[in-house]
């Protein structure tokens, strides 16, 4: 995932408001957050995550703790009443204001507009119900790990196998303290960690090998236009990518302020744990990325893999180790929660990217899995992951998600849904 870039929104009545046909205070202020975050200039890989998932814990909790439909994350908040749309938005407010100090008059201003727009009084006992909501996420994620104010660099090493900073920049591990952080959905970074990947004198690793050295080339590639635009489309900042999704679905289906809240909820905490989870096994395994492993492939022992030392990717590859592949975490961790959320795997929706190379800018796909199918591919096509990099990946963000869904944010009637089968790590301990 490369470096959090400004994605383009069209913005309503100068709030940065949501442009669907029926916009709510869910996807409002998913905007206005994913606004907040872009002008940060938050560092690359996946730790952009972290903002949504707390912003939209606060939210969830405040619309649910009126309306009743759903458990909260944190504790209930008693006697809760006044409007979902206020709580809503002052809990999402208050949690960006603590993120984002240096905003914190735009975005006051943002709020007391918003307010304004919907017929809503400062006073609404909503407000304090959102003011309650944020305060308790916010202490809760008060000593999770993340962002600190400082950290050593990591460059890994120069062992064969081994990552290290990769060209043009030869930048040191992007943001290495999130393989550390306190995930939202269960206590241990490392449940899911990723099993060790292919030795590189196995038949799989060459196999792999040789695919990316092929298809992902920079030049005189193997791949056909199709795949190099379907690599350009998914070079994409993936956490406006997947909340657009997100905003688009929740005005397709129709949902109400609870459901909504719960959706957003459940999808950025699947992703955010996803990316929490790659991280852990980036720095676990420090595996060498594709371009220094074909630079020097005549060097890992693999009779099979022959090396190029000019051989170059098709775009540049990112600051951190190969396995796992957090796009396909991220991906894998959205895909998943959606099908569980909707029960069914069954469902058109576009997808629109933020990438300038992409010839086709939006993809409609009919199943989840289909978008989940491409991201897998798209990272060997770009030529910066090997397919099992990539497909691990995956396999972590549905578990992450599986196990999410199955914990948290449930209907306090029920469902009827428990997901066993799903939940492949669940009669496990929590903290193994």
């Amino acid at each position: 995932m490369k470096r959090l870039q400004q994605h383009t929104l069209r913005l309503c009545l100068g709030l940065g408001l949501a442009a669907s046909a029926r916009a709510d205070v869910v996807s409002d202020w998913n905007v206005i957050a994913l606004q907040a975050i872009a002008a940060s200039q938050p560092p690359p890989g996946g730790s952009v995550f972290l903002y949504t998932a707390t912003v939209h814990l606060a939210v969830h909790d405040a619309v649910a703790a009126i309306d009743g439909q759903f458990r909260p994350y944190s504790s209930p908040i008693p006697r809760a009443s006044g409007s979902p749309v206020a709580a809503a938005a002052k809990a999402a407010h208050d949690v960006l204001v603590n993120k984002f100090p240096g905003q914190a008059a735009l975005l006051d201003k943002t709020y007391s507009d918003y307010l304004t727009k919907n017929g809503l009084s400062p006073n609404n006992a909503g407000v304090a119900v959102g003011e309650q909501a944020a305060a308790r996420i916010i202490k809760a994620r008060a000593k999770d790990g993340s962002f600190p104010a400082s950290y050593p660099a990591f460059n890994g090493g120069t062992g064969i196998g081994v990552w290290r900073p990769t060209p043009p920049a030869f930048a040191p591990m992007a943001t290495p303290w999130l393989a550390n952080v306190r995930p939202f959905a269960f206590s241990n970074p490392a449940r899911f960690l990723a099993p060790t990947p292919p030795a590189l004198t196995s038949d799989l690793y060459a196999r792999d090998y040789n695919e990316v050295k092929a298809f992902g080339s920079l030049n005189n590639s193997a791949r056909t236009p199709e795949q190099t635009d379907l690599a350009h489309f998914w070079n994409a900042n993936y956490l406006a990518v997947w909340n657009e999704v997100l905003r688009n679905l929740a005005s397709a289906r129709l949902l109400r302020i609870g459901e909504s809240a719960r959706l957003f909820a459940l999808v950025n905490m699947a992703m955010a744990d996803a990316a929490i989870t790659s991280w852990n096994s980036k720095l676990h395994y420090v595996f060498w990325r594709p371009i220094t492993a074909i630079q020097n492939g005549d060097s890992d022992g693999n009779s099979k893999t022959i090396g190029d030392p000019t051989w170059q990717p098709l775009i540049a590859t990112p600051p951190y180790p190969d396995y796992t592949s957090g796009a396909n975490n991220v991906t894998g961790a959205a895909t998943r929660m959606l099908r569980l959320f909707f029960d069914r795997n069954e469902m058109t929706f576009p997808v629109t990217t933020t990438s300038m190379m992409a010839v086709q800018k939006t993809r409609i796909y009919h199943h989840f899995t289909d978008a989940a199918d491409d991201v897998v591919h798209a990272r060997v096509y770009e030529g910066i992951h090997f397919l099992f990099a990539d497909s691990e990946g995956r396999g972590q963000g549905e578990s992450v998600a599986n196990w999410a869904f199955k914990h948290h944010l449930k209907p306090v009637h029920g469902d009827g849904r428990d997901n066993d089968d799903d939940d492949d790590n669940d009669d496990q301990d929590e903290d193994n």
